[in-house]
């Protein structure tokens, strides 16, 4: 963020505002017009509004949640002589006045660009995104001076083979038996914590040992494995799952009193885990057993797009992440691979051989 830039467009504003109180009349710079998309939505709320394209484009309730949530301090942002809208106004803005209100030229981008200095990386990424968004929709573009802060790349969190251990050992013990069952199937299959909040029992084919995941990140539906460390989980599970189900529910985990489990719940869960095998509350989470899955695939031999497959990316760049491991794991992986090449050189090798072999004997032969 530049703050020389974004007090321009404060001075732009202000330049206007002077030139209004000198002649009289009201002028403001030239606005673009609504898409026409959006002609028969003028007068709706445009939270509603919005929440419904962010929908149709596929985009999952947590992102849309990520994504009204990003782009509210522009909405709420204060301008000099203004006052601050209340919770009922905020409410109240229809399309049509938002377009107005967070139109480039009134400057309202540079006092909410200037909130922007003290937060993390990460989530100035995230509000720009909502934020770019939400204008886009109204017709407006991102001003050229608000770009995007370097983040720098870290290597994923993953356990080693004693953490592992002490948190599988840690599950299998602990007070609350769906702590076995979360454990082993994200190890297992991979999956993000929220997607397997949303599982279905119909979902797991034992026969085939296979899971399908309805509704991920985007919306989107794919197959995960698993082996028979789930199957077994599930298996011991199933009892007492049936004595939790008190609503009939289809769920492959539930709380106590029956409900379905939310994903902060699992995190507690797992936070709880952690303390249990002597290690940092915030060094277990849903997110870092899925780098372990996807790094121990990748320690077996697995080629990055079945990786890809598995988890779910939209794009090979994101699953590229899990190849910035250890050096350790490099040298294994080198040396498996030569190890591979050397044999099927030696095999092909042989082949020959066998084949000149034979072509001799029957020359002989003859």
């Amino acid at each position: 963020m530049r703050e020389g830039e974004a007090l321009d467009g404060l001075r732009r504003r202000q330049y206007f505002l002077d030139q209004n109180a000198k002649t009289g009349i009201t002028k403001e710079a030239p606005q673009p017009d609504l898409p026409s998309r959006l002609r028969h939505s003028l007068n709706l709320p445009w939270k509603a509004s919005w929440k419904l394209q962010l929908r149709s484009e596929g985009k999952s309730e947590n992102t849309c949640r990520n994504y009204l949530n990003g782009s509210l301090r522009l909405v709420e942002a204060v301008l000099p002589g203004e006052s601050a809208l209340t919770e009922a106004q905020l409410e109240a803005l229809t399309v049509l006045d938002l377009h107005s209100r967070i139109a480039p030229h009134t400057g309202r981008l540079e006092v909410w660009q200037l909130g922007l200095g003290e937060l993390k990386p990460s989530t100035v990424q995230a509000r720009i995104s909502a934020v770019n968004h939400l204008l886009k929709w109204l017709g407006h573009s991102m001003p050229e001076h608000i770009t995007r802060p370097h983040r720098g790349r870290r290597l994923p969190r993953v356990l080693n083979t004693r953490e592992l251990e002490s948190v599988r050992q840690a599950a299998a013990v602990h007070e609350n038996p769906v702590a076995n069952v979360i454990i082993t199937i994200l190890l297992d299959t991979g999956m993000r914590g929220s997607e397997l909040c949303n599982l279905e029992l119909h979902d797991l084919d034992f026969e085939d040992k296979s899971a399908r995941v309805v509704g991920g990140k985007g919306n989107k539906d794919r197959l995960v494995l698993f082996t028979e460390d789930t199957i077994k989980a599930v298996e011991l599970w199933q009892p007492i799952l049936d004595a939790r189900n008190k609503h009939s529910d289809s769920a492959v985990i539930l709380n106590t009193r029956g409900d379905r489990f939310k994903p902060r719940a699992v995190q507690k869960l797992l936070d709880k885990l952690a303390t249990a095998a002597s290690m940092p509350r915030g060094r277990l989470s849903p997110h870092v057993l899925r780098h372990c899955f996807a790094t121990g695939l990748l320690e077996r031999g697995a080629d990055l797009v079945s990786i890809q497959r598995l988890l779910g990316h939209s794009h090979i760049s994101t699953t590229r992440i899990y190849l910035e491991v250890g050096d350790q794991t490099l040298r294994e992986v080198y040396k498996r691979a030569q190890a591979l090449r050397t044999k099927l050189e030696e095999e092909d090798f042989k082949e020959e051989h066998d084949e000149d072999d034979s072509v001799f004997l029957s020359a002989t032969l003859e």
